[in-house]
């Protein structure tokens, strides 16, 4: 034992990656579809800690982690959560979500007030039974101490376990009846134009007249297909091949315009194909798909928009990102200059502007830095608040100036993953020895009250969603999922409720509930 403790004191950031790996290991582990995933690296460096108390890295790296952390999630929720502060429902959805975290404040302060809890524990309580990793910092920064690191690590597993099983709870009880997506790719159909009344129109006005979801991406005329073009005018015995995400959408347009045809459309690709292709050019990411002017002279067709792992209508307003996937029709004389076009560089997933990613967190610590006046308390700093109120503002901006601040989906994702995993390694081995004797001392309170402040947190927004606001339970719970803000409770909503509204609602709320939990332990010890 004392070689081991040596050689973690003498390699600190060895210590670090072997806590990371043991913890994502650990992790990992599921039962019954509960895991910790990232947050059994906490409890992994709290032992770590407590066993060997000077192989703790610097504050720095932690400090660093959760920085990459909050950019990656701002960038990647600014258009959500701008659009909810726009829209009833997603003010709604936000009102909902303050109420539950408002209780738990209330909770947490009761706790400060008559159980006479320490203000850095009670804290922790308070971001652990959110697992708001930033408000933990938040209260780190504050108080100067790392006292609500224990109370973070003993709320923790209520905050991830406590929701889903709320969730597992209220699906048994309400019984909703959640219709899941109709189909999760692209449907095509070939339409023989049959009404009279659509001859002679332009293909551009006819397809303004049809559901939203619809698109003409093709014609095919004398035996012959071509690339769809707005100033094409309709013939008789014109095929129109549509394109749509749900195939009611594609059944109305075939009750408006004629009878679906044999299928020979697909089947012959002479003139016209299918091309994918992976956004990575730098003058095409960061423009709205009506914005640009694809190369060749047959028309080319934008059908498809993969992002991720999402499925996107590729309307004129939808901005490219990079590794955006796109699919055309197109003639396959044009495919070279369309490959060229859109750069068609599978490294378009990982790769992102470091001077824009530079600018964007240097510009959040310098927000962070500012003091700002608050009458009856005096100058409080942002801290890495900052950080994400940067990134949310180019999130929904997206490029500024002719620089794209957006990261691919992919590589968003390892950043922020890379970012949270090292910020909770770092300060749950610098907290080891306060935690174990702390839970020494205190015994199983300090569990109850971990277990009293997620529920203040989740019940009021579960109730006021059923009963007051009789939301649909798809909502709810991505309410619920955005007010606590763990992916894994993200994931287990999603499970419950196959639809979008998990993911929209989390991403509405989320940032916006982040912020406020950083400003409640900001503030509270200034007034207590």
């Amino acid at each position: 034992m004392d070689f081991l403790r040596s050689a973690l004191e003498q390699q600190p950031l060895m210590a670090l990656f072997l806590t990371i790996a043991v913890g994502y290991g650990l992790g990992e582990i599921s039962l019954r579809g509960f895991s910790l995933g990232v947050g059994a690296v906490l409890f992994v460096a709290l032992g770590v800690g407590w066993f060997s108390p000077k192989a703790t890295p610097p504050a720095m790296f932690g400090t660093f982690g959760l920085a990459l952390f909050l950019y990656a999630v701002g960038l990647q929720c600014g258009k959500p959560f701008f659009l909810g502060l726009k829209s009833p429902a997603g003010l709604r959805a936000n009102l909902i979500a303050l109420i539950g975290v408002a209780c738990s404040g209330a909770v947490t302060l009761l706790i400060l007030k008559v159980l006479h809890v320490g203000i850095g524990p009670a804290l922790g309580l308070f971001a652990g039974a959110g697992t708001s990793t930033p408000a933990l910092q938040a209260a780190i920064a504050t108080l100067g101490q790392d006292d609500p690191a224990v109370g973070y690590s003993v709320a923790y597993p209520f905050g991830v376990a406590g929701p889903i099983l709320i969730l597992s709870l209220g699906f048994i009880i309400l019984k909703p009846r959640i219709e899941p997506p109709s189909t999760a790719g692209l449907e095509l159909v070939e339409i023989a134009l049959r009404r009279p009344e659509h001859l002679g129109r332009r293909l551009g006005e006819l397809a303004a007249a049809l559901p939203a979801g619809v698109r003409i991406v093709a014609l095919r005329r004398e035996g012959r297909n071509r690339p769809a073009s707005s100033d094409l005018v309709l013939a008789e015995h014109d095929v129109l091949l549509a394109a749509a995400s749900a195939r009611a959408d594609l059944d109305r347009a075939l009750r408006d315009l004629g009878e679906e045809a044999p299928g020979r459309m697909i089947h012959d690709r002479r003139d016209v194909d299918y091309l994918r292709v992976f956004a990575s050019r730098p003058t095409v990411v960061g423009r709205a798909l009506g914005d640009l002017v694809l190369p060749g002279d047959g028309g080319s067709t934008v059908v498809q928009l993969r992002r991720g792992d999402d499925e996107l209508v590729p309307g004129p307003d939808l901005v490219v990102e990079p590794g955006d996937r796109l699919g055309l029709f197109a003639r396959r004389s044009d495919f070279p200059a369309l490959r060229k076009f859109f750069g068609d560089s599978i490294k378009g997933t990982a790769e992102f502007s470091y001077v824009s990613i530079g600018l964007g967190m240097a510009l959040g610590f310098l927000i962070g830095a500012l003091r700002i006046p608050v009458p009856g308390i005096g100058r409080l700093t942002m801290g890495l608040s900052g950080v994400l109120i940067v990134a949310l503002i180019l999130g929904q901006r997206r490029r500024v100036a002719g620089l794209n601040f957006m990261i691919p989906a992919s590589a968003n994702l390892v950043l922020r993953n890379f970012g949270l995993t090292l910020f909770l390694a770092q300060i749950g081995m610098a907290s080891g020895p306060k935690f174990a004797a702390t839970v020494s001392e205190t015994g199983v309170l300090m569990l109850g009250l971990g277990a009293g402040v997620l529920l203040a947190l989740v019940l009021p927004i579960l109730l006021l969603g059923a009963l007051a606001f009789r939301l649909p339970f798809d909502e709810i719970a991505g309410v619920v999922a955005g007010a606590c803000g763990n992916p894994a409770i993200l994931a287990f909503a999603n499970r419950l409720a196959p639809t979008e509204k998990p993911d929209l609602k989390y991403a509405m709320i989320f940032p916006g509930t982040t912020l406020v939990k950083i400003l409640f332990v900001s503030l509270v010890p200034h007034v207590i």
